[in-house]
């Protein structure tokens, strides 16, 4: 599939249902429904979301084993194919031949691009240790039919940061068609554009959607956008058209829920914001992840209930 990285990408949650013998299961009816509901919101210049991200940091990946993992995206593949947009996954290992085989892994159920995360590794790897490993994934991806999306998430606790040396010099890989960027310093958006204006650069905090616009990024990965689509994509197609204004107005009235996904908890907070939203509180905190307090939970209400109030008065809640 050809890919066009301009516009802005759902990271899905994982929705669950208890099996009989009282465990956690993939509600995978329930997931692909609440996929295909993004997909199909329009922003008010007629846009749509322009990939769907599944089984990422939202969508509960590190909890999940390979066979949830692999049956999970099979399924999103499906509405994938159906809204005609890229399935995009992430991956991370110790090793870079492990991270190989999930490359692999992932190409055999439909997933277009791979978000490869750098190595889960205590020890800080070296440059060249670095470089062979996202060299290696992207060997890989050119063996099974996919690309490589080099994922830089120095705020996220337990990942090591890739300098922009090692980025631009990944971004040269012929597979490499992205790169992610996730952090609040959008800067480093701005510092690899001016190296290469050519690059596409995706953003992965919503609280900077906007600023990252600026700063030259073609697009983003959003959670957010998962409970709001209507205002996801219209925002980016503000941002896309330089109407920074306009833009800027619909990430203020976000601002209470994004700035969640900037949280060690991200994914929980926002899998009970979409819970709310759809009037599915208790499916929104059935997690793999951690319980939630009841003080947390009211925060999310408060921050979910102000947003939308917001968003309702420039008709943005779908």
């Amino acid at each position: 599939m050809s890919i066009h990285w301009n516009g802005v990408m759902p990271a899905v949650f994982t929705w669950l249902k208890e099996s009989k013998s009282g465990t956690l299961e993939i509600d995978l009816d329930a997931t692909q429904k609440q996929a295909a509901g993004i997909l199909k919101v329009q922003g008010k210049g007629g846009s749509r979301m322009s990939g769907l991200v599944g089984s990422g940091t939202l969508g509960e990946n590190s909890y999940l084993s390979t066979k949830q993992r692999l049956s999970l995206l099979k399924s999103l593949a499906e509405v994938a194919k159906e809204y005609n947009v890229p399935l995009i996954s992430g991956a991370a290992a110790e090793t870079k031949e492990e991270l190989a085989k999930i490359v692999e892994g992932l190409a055999t159920v439909g997933v277009d691009t791979v978000m490869v995360m750098p190595p889960k590794t205590k020890a800080v790897p070296s440059e060249k240790e670095m470089y062979e490993y996202y060299a290696l994934s992207e060997a890989t991806a050119k063996d099974v039919g996919v690309t490589i999306m080099p994922y830089n998430n120095p705020d996220a606790a337990g990942y090591h940061a890739l300098s922009t040396d090692l980025l631009m010099r990944l971004s040269l890989l012929p597979k490499v068609t992205a790169l992610k960027i996730s952090t609040i310093d959008v800067s480093i958006i701005e510092t690899l554009l001016l190296k290469n204006k050519d690059l596409k650069i995706l953003a992965g905090v919503d609280t900077v959607t906007v600023h990252a616009g600026l700063a030259g990024a073609c697009g983003g990965i959003t959670g957010v956008g998962c409970i709001f689509p209507k205002a996801s994509v219209t925002m980016q197609e503000y941002v896309l058209n330089g109407e920074w204004a306009k833009a800027n107005k619909i990430s203020q009235a976000l601002n209470s829920l994004s700035y969640l996904d900037a949280q060690p908890l991200l994914m929980e907070y926002l899998k009970l914001a979409m819970g709310i939203h759809h009037n599915d509180v208790a499916g929104g905190l059935r997690t793999f992840g951690k319980k939630l307090t009841q003080q947390q939970i009211d925060d999310v209400r408060a921050r979910y209930i102000l947003a939308k109030e917001r968003l309702e008065v420039l008709d943005l809640v779908s």
